[in-house]
């Protein structure tokens, strides 16, 4: 893998400003603004980007759907590029919260996987209003020899048993887990594990889902979407429930610490999520014709891959696959092989009793109760 550096969200966005403030004159440039995920970009491209379109970029983080679509549901983000999951945004599609992309201002367009395309009709019929950035997996990342030390030889590493069962869970609390602070993301998880639909709409099978999860609650040291990066790298916690690429990155900064700490991943051999990110232009945008523009540039295979490097997905560009370090693109625990797509599953925006029973249940299970 190349080498890449896992910022803290905080460190990304002070340099980039750094950057981008010496770098332009706000006075005499347009402004383009754009909303994306902590460590989910290199410093380099945005502001190689600036340069070639001549505009003052705005950059700000964020590290939940959540987080992005109460901005986005406001009526008036800001931003003229967001980057929702794809779940989210057939959400948000429903409430208008796009507008359709000019395909005319888009050539790099064609560089772009057209199964990935197809499957992604899902959540936006005809791909109207979003490009996929970046695609990824939930899956299980952890510190072999601590794992070990807790488990044996034998622990069940490429499994979800090995956090929903107690008796694998409870002998791992004394060195930390961490789970994903995403309700829209875990409670699927245990969904399945249970052998119910991940797209449930049931309260019962909420019920069923959160009974689970009480269960295990007492041996998770906590829920975070980011912080779970560092404290792996770092050691301070020895398994975590998360996006496949931050465990690519948080293993390539133990290395470049020196620390002893190594960093592993397994994709579940029964399954996991399989979500995208998306780009897209909010309804309101105050300038569409940079936003237009920084999706099109995104869209070059030259442009597009040495992200892959850095952030450690896989990018739905057909044409920059041969361009990404062969330690990603080789790594079938974020390049998934055939026969794990096969165990793979998209998630669906839920009605509104869904959503209600997901969230009464996530808020037990965060509390404890």
């Amino acid at each position: 893998m190349n080498i890449k550096r896992l910022l803290s969200s905080l460190s990304c966005a002070a340099l980039c400003a750094s950057l981008f403030a010496s770098a332009v004159q706000a006075d005499e440039q347009r402004t383009l603004r754009v909303y994306n995920w902590f460590d989910y970009i290199t410093p380099q491209t945005l502001v190689d980007f600036q340069k070639a379109d001549n505009v003052k970029l705005i950059y700000d983080i964020f590290d939940t759907n959540e987080a992005l679509e109460a901005k986005l549901l406001t009526g008036n983000s800001g931003y003229d590029v967001v980057v929702p999951s794809n779940v989210f945004l057939a959400k948000q599609i429903e409430a208008g919260v796009f507008q359709p992309l000019d395909r005319s201002k888009l050539p790099n367009y064609s560089h772009l996987d057209p199964k990935l395309m197809k499957l992604l009709e899902a959540n936006d019929p005809g791909n109207q209003y979003a490009v996929p950035y970046m695609y990824g997996t939930i899956l299980i990342g952890f510190n072999p020899d601590k794992v070990k030390a807790a488990l044996g030889d034998n622990a069940p590493v490429d499994s979800w048993d090995l956090i929903f069962k107690p008796e694998n869970i409870s002998k791992l609390k004394g060195c930390g887990v961490a789970l994903l602070d995403s309700p829209s993301e875990i409670l699927p998880l245990a969904l399945q594990y249970l052998g119910l639909s991940p797209n449930s709409n049931k309260a019962e099978d909420y019920r069923k889902a959160e009974a689970l999860l009480l269960k295990i609650r007492p041996y998770i040291t906590y829920f975070h979407s980011s912080k779970y990066m560092a404290d792996i790298a770092n050691g301070d916690i020895c398994v975590a429930v998360g996006y496949s690429g931050s465990f690519s990155q948080a293993a390539n900064r133990a290395k470049e610490a020196r620390n002893g700490v190594v960093v592993d991943m397994r994709l579940p051999k029964e399954g996991a999520p399989i979500w995208f990110d998306m780009l897209a232009i909010p309804k309101g945008a105050a300038n569409t014709a940079d936003a237009h523009a920084f999706i099109n540039y995104l869209l070059q295979p030259e442009v597009i891959a040495p992200i892959s490097d850095f952030v450690g997905y896989p990018n739905p560009n057909k044409d920059a696959t041969d361009k990404v370090d062969p330690a990603i693109r080789n790594n079938p625990n974020l390049y998934p092989t055939e026969e794990a797509m096969a165990h793979l599953y998209t998630l669906k925006p839920l009605d509104r009793d869904g959503e209600r029973a997901r969230t009464r249940a996530w808020t037990k299970i965060k509390s404890g109760t």
